[in-house]
C-alpha cells in the first residue's frame, strides 16, 4: 500500500464534475478519482473544518465509530471495478480489526475527520496514478496570495456555486 494525501479538490473544466487529486506521500504521483458534488462539499467542509448545525453524515459516521469504541486505523483505495475505485474502511473495534466497503469520496471525508492515513494499492497506483507536480499549479494559484485561505474559500464558492447549476436529472 502506498500513503497518499488529498492534495486538492478540483472541479473538471469539461465534464464540471468534481475531483479528488491523491499524491503520492514521498512520489510523483497522482491518483485523480471523479466523485459526487455532496461528496466534494462534505470533504471541502472537512478541510475548512467548518461546523454545521447539526453533524452532517460523515461526521456521524466519525463520531459513532468512536462512540461504540473503535478507532479508523487508515482508509483504503483497494481496487477498481467495473470502471469504480473500490474503498474500505479498516477499523480497529474492541481489539479487533474490522473491514467495511465503501466509496473513496466517503472513505475520505471519514479519514480527513478522524486523521486516519489514506493508502492506495500499489497496482490502482500503478495503472492509475500519473505522474504530476501539483506544486506548479499550486504556485500559480498562490502567485499572490501567502496562506491557503482564499483558495480554500474559492474552492467552497466554485462547489457552491456547481452545487445550484445541477439538477437531479444530472445524476441519471
Amino acid at each position: 500500500m502506498i500513503e497518499v494525501v488529498l492534495r486538492a479538490v478540483r472541479v473538471d473544466v469539461n465534464s464540471a464534475t468534481p475531483l479528488l487529486l491523491l499524491e503520492e506521500v514521498g512520489g510523483v504521483r497522482v491518483l485523480p478519482i471523479f466523485i459526487g458534488a455532496p461528496e466534494a462539499a462534505a470533504i471541502a467542509y472537512a478541510l475548512q473544518q467548518l461546523d454545521t448545525p447539526r453533524p452532517m453524515t460523515h461526521d456521524l459516521l466519525h463520531d459513532v465509530i468512536e462512540i461504540l469504541g473503535g478507532k479508523l486505523f487508515a482508509v483504503e483505495i483497494t481496487e477498481i471495478r467495473d470502471g469504480s475505485f473500490i474503498a474500505q474502511l479498516r477499523l480497529i473495534v474492541n481489539g479487533n480489526e474490522r473491514l467495511v466497503s465503501a466509496r473513496p469520496s466517503d472513505a475520505i471525508a471519514v479519514a480527513l475527520r478522524s486523521g486516519a492515513p489514506i493508502l492506495v494499492n500499489d497496482d490502482v497506483m500503478e495503472n492509475e496514478g500519473r505522474e504530476m507536480s501539483l506544486d506548479e499549479v499550486d504556485e500559480e494559484e498562490d502567485d499572490d496570495d501567502e496562506d491557503d485561505e482564499p483558495n480554500e474559500a474559492a474552492l467552497i464558492e466554485e462547489l457552491r456555486s456547481f452545487l445550484d447549476t445541477i439538477s437531479p436529472e444530472d445524476f441519471k
